[in-house]
């Protein structure tokens, strides 16, 4: 445990990337293989389920330190983070017990105990726990047991870390590491061992990302050596039909086959050791339907004829990356492309191809990357995003490597909101306000319509917490009711009708652009305004 603390704090206090891969490697190589395996867990992302509830944790911690519950709260409020607060009001009260440092993986068999026994026991347990652990354990303890433990590194870096360690290279490593997997130790020793060794049948392969086009497009010279694409606006995923069995996996590694039916079925008629590259959409007539229409079928438990018959989906491939078993990532786009055309011929409907787009097929008059300009002012109306352009010579890489796979998205929708609620972040940022949410204007009432985070520089941050703080009207728990006199302008993808929300309207992913200083209040935009965006 010590020594995971010793990596988290050595993660918490750098921005370094270079740092932040040094520290997980010099952990690595000294971390017994259940502890690295339980610590990559974490670091990827991966959180224990809620063991706990918080406000039997609350409960305990008032015990154990004998504050009344208002001057908790205070304390609660003013560190900003539940778990940090709870690890200084204990670590203050309690005598420590002189105590061993204890495996990280014997920890989480402890931890996992918990959801076992009733609350007494849970309660007594954690009491002669908490009397052992230092305070930036006990820290760590409560971010575990709760369900909120978040590191600040990427996958990419990770990856990174592992191959420095091993020597692997890291696009194996990182393939390893996709789908679903049990953090132990024989997985540990699996995953750094340099022998060949059968692969889950089930394992996607890390996905490529595009990059936001960042320069003019006609600088990227021949149009020859591209193939342009519509931005599909579904669900990316892989489609895997190996040794008998199909699997479909969300970019999210979520396996979601059973959500699709018709895509399972399109994928049993593929020749076995095949994986493909897609989205997954909401699609009838001949072309997608809005993104909303393929919300009916997530998260649905059972689907119905009539959710299935509201919102028919298919499959539609742009990639092919396993054939007859091999791994065909490294060859290039065009002859990966051919193949795919010859696979996908008439399979079935629920399995299409996406198509290239030919500005010069809709409008030859024009040069070629004007048309293909013109063409993208028209994706909305075709429920696209916008286009990808990929190099035709590029590999299949991992992660997001620019210069091969550009996205070139429709602009964004905007508007102009008022703040009306804050709260705080998580992690490094979690004793500032940073979490925020907007309205608009409908009969002369402010309306929530929107929650963003990203958006603003840390001067901004800072500037605006303070503001929050100066000029809190109501308090609910950690989030904070403010004065309505600051606008911002905000981008969003996406717009529907919702019945969950009180506006009507939901939007998708939502950021803040910038901070309207110059404008009032009561020249912020209405919900009408909203409403006008509506397909």
């Amino acid at each position: 445990m010590r020594g995971f603390a010793d990596l988290y704090d050595a993660l918490d206090a750098t921005t370094s990337t270079l740092a932040k891969v040094e520290a997980m490697a010099a952990y690595f190589r000294e971390a017994p293989p259940e502890d690295a395996a339980w610590a990559l867990y974490f670091l990827t992302g991966r959180r224990l389920k809620r063991l706990v509830p918080a406000r039997l944790l609350d409960e305990w911690t008032l015990s154990l330190t004998g504050l009344p519950p208002w001057l908790a709260g205070e304390c609660y409020d003013a560190v900003g983070d539940f778990a940090e607060a709870i690890a200084l009001l204990v670590d203050g009260a309690v005598e420590r017990r002189a105590s061993e440092d204890v495996a990280l993986g014997t920890w989480i068999e402890r931890l996992l105990h918990l959801a076992e026994v009733d609350p007494a026991e849970q309660r007594a347990l954690v009491a002669a726990w908490w009397s052992e652990l230092p305070r930036r354990e006990l820290y760590l303890f409560v971010k575990l047991v709760t369900g909120e433990l978040r590191v600040g590194v990427s996958d990419t870096l990770v990856v990174r870390a592992l191959s420095k360690v091993t020597g692997l290279e890291p696009r194996a490593i990182a393939h390893r590491l996709m789908g679903t997997w049990e953090p132990s130790a024989d997985f540990f020793r699996g995953l750094v061992s340099k022998d060949t060794r059968p692969e889950d049948v089930s394992r996607p392969y890390p996905f490529f990302l595009a990059s936001p086009l960042d320069r003019k497009f006609e600088e990227l010279g021949d149009p020859s050596e591209w193939l342009v694409e519509w931005k599909w606006d579904g669900i990316r995923g892989q489609l895997i039909h190996r040794q008998g069995e199909v699997f479909l996996w969300s970019r999210g590694e979520e396996l979601i086959t059973h959500r699709f039916p018709e895509v399972e079925g399109a994928g049993r008629k593929l020749p076995p050791g095949t994986v493909l590259d897609g989205e997954v959409l909401a699609y009838a007539g001949g072309a997608p339907l809005p993104f909303s229409r393929l919300q009916h079928r997530i998260g649905r438990q059972k689907l119905t004829p009539r959710i299935l018959a509201e919102a028919p989906v298919v499959f539609m491939a742009f990639d092919l990356l396993e054939e007859e078993g091999r791994d065909v990532r490294d060859l290039p786009l065009s002859e990966r492309r051919r193949r795919l055309e010859a696979l996908i011929a008439d399979r079935d409907p629920a399995l299409k191809l996406s198509p290239r787009v030919d500005p010069a097929a809709e409008r030859p008059s024009e040069p070629y990357w004007a048309a293909l300009g013109a063409l993208r002012d028209t994706s909305r109306e075709r429920n696209v995003e916008g286009f990808l352009l990929k190099r035709l010579a590029s590999a299949y890489g991992s992660g997001r490597k620019k210069g091969d796979w550009w996205k070139w998205k429709v602009d964004p929708f905007t508007i102009d909101a008022v703040l009306i609620y804050a709260q705080p972040g998580h992690g490094r940022r979690a004793t500032l306000f940073t979490d925020y949410t907007f309205a608009l204007w409908d009969k002369g009432e402010l309306v929530p319509v929107a929650k963003a985070y990203s958006g603003l520089s840390d001067e901004e941050i800072d500037a605006l917490d303070r503001w929050i703080r100066a000029h809190t009207l109501e308090r609910f728990g950690p989030v904070r009711r403010v004065e309505p006199s600051q606008v911002f302008e905000l981008h969003f993808e996406g717009i529907a009708r919702s019945g969950r929300h009180r506006s009507g309207i939901a939007v998708r992913f939502p950021r803040i652009h910038r901070w309207r200083t110059d404008k009032p209040a009561a020249e912020a935009d209405a919900v009408q305004s909203l409403e006008a965006l509506l397909p």
